[in-house]
């Protein structure tokens, strides 16, 4: 698959503070590529490298083979960018903000009509035409800040935490977007803190302390060897009142890590732990209804793993 971006050992210095160190990675065209990492860790700063905006202290990136430090005005025509605060006019109208973007990059007339009305019928923004966008929900919001994003045609987008502070619902059509988009060939780079929506990408990237540690298709990095260590096992743990039972749980002998996850409990277990030593455990204190299977790794637990081993190594506390 086509490169649509790269980076090789970008880097970028703000006097002695490193905030991306030599960070190097690709995204094919028509993928969706999820960055991902506790907050300060680099990740907006690497999308503003790419977008033009910061210059690089080192190394080189490229969108769709031009050169971000010495061809910025082909890159501008080719990328659009959707940052993590709503960035519109909130005075403006929908109908207005859209028209507006377009005159930027600049549309007029007929073209600009036509490119509106289609973006409109896209993000479904018909019944708010004539609303001034501070009076938009969050979702809302977010639409019309992609719609402006993509009034010029752009093959690579840029989404910063766009489903940040908006509900469920919103979020879930907002990826419905994002995968329309990756289906007619357009190239999505996105930031997101939701696991869920990280599964959802084609290959995800995890930057720690200005580091990318880790680069890869979700199902790859689940069976990475630190997620799983040899000799264990994970496990799922449903049972009444999952909260106490966590507290028993971390005692018993064999068991590595435990964290409640919704009405149950996930579990890193040497595998000389038997079902039935977890249950004994939990009916011990009285907590019944207990049901055990083995499950694989989330990529929550990738993420955990190896920010927990990064941490260690640099001899500071996970987030």
């Amino acid at each position: 698959m086509d490169a649509m971006i790269e980076c090789d050992r970008l880097t970028k210095r703000f006097g002695d503070f490193t905030a991306v160190d030599h960070v190097s990675f690709s995204v094919g065209r028509g993928s969706i590529f999820g960055f991902l990492g506790p907050n300060g860790s680099g990740k907006s700063t690497v999308i503003r490298m790419l977008c033009g905006i910061l210059e690089p202290s080192d190394g080189t990136a490229r969108i769709a083979g031009h050169d971000v430090r010495r061809e910025g005005d082909a890159i501008k025509e080719l990328i659009g960018y959707m940052s993590q605060k709503f960035s519109l006019y909130d005075e403006l109208t929908v109908d207005e903000n859209l028209t507006f973007s377009g005159k930027l990059y600049g549309l007029n007339g007929a073209a600009l009509r036509k490119r509106r009305d289609e973006l409109i019928a896209t993000t479904h923004l018909e019944p708010y035409i004539n609303r001034r966008a501070a009076l938009l929900s969050g979702g809302w919001r977010q639409r019309l800040a992609m719609a402006c994003a993509l009034m010029h045609k752009p093959t690579v987008l840029f989404l910063d935490e766009p489903t940040a502070g908006i509900d469920p619902v919103a979020r879930r059509e907002l990826w419905d977007l994002l995968f329309e988009f990756a289906g007619q060939g357009m190239t999505l780079f996105v930031t997101t803190h939701y696991m869920d929506e990280a599964e959802r990408c084609d290959h995800v990237g995890y930057i720690y302390m200005s580091k990318l540690i880790v680069c890869g298709e979700p199902d790859e990095l689940k069976r990475m060897p630190a997620v799983s260590p040899a000799g264990t096992r994970r496990l799922d743990v449903t049972c009444d009142h999952v909260t106490r039972a966590l507290q028993s749980i971390r005692q018993l002998s064999g068991v590595r890590s435990a964290t409640v996850f919704g009405q149950s409990m996930h579990l890193l277990v040497d595998d000389k732990i038997k079902r039935e030593q977890i249950e004994q455990q939990l009916r011990a204190v009285g907590i019944g209804n207990v049901d055990v299977h083995v499950i694989g790794p989330s990529l929550e637990d990738v993420f955990v793993t190896l920010t927990a081993q990064h941490a260690n190594a640099n001899g500071r506390k996970a987030a």
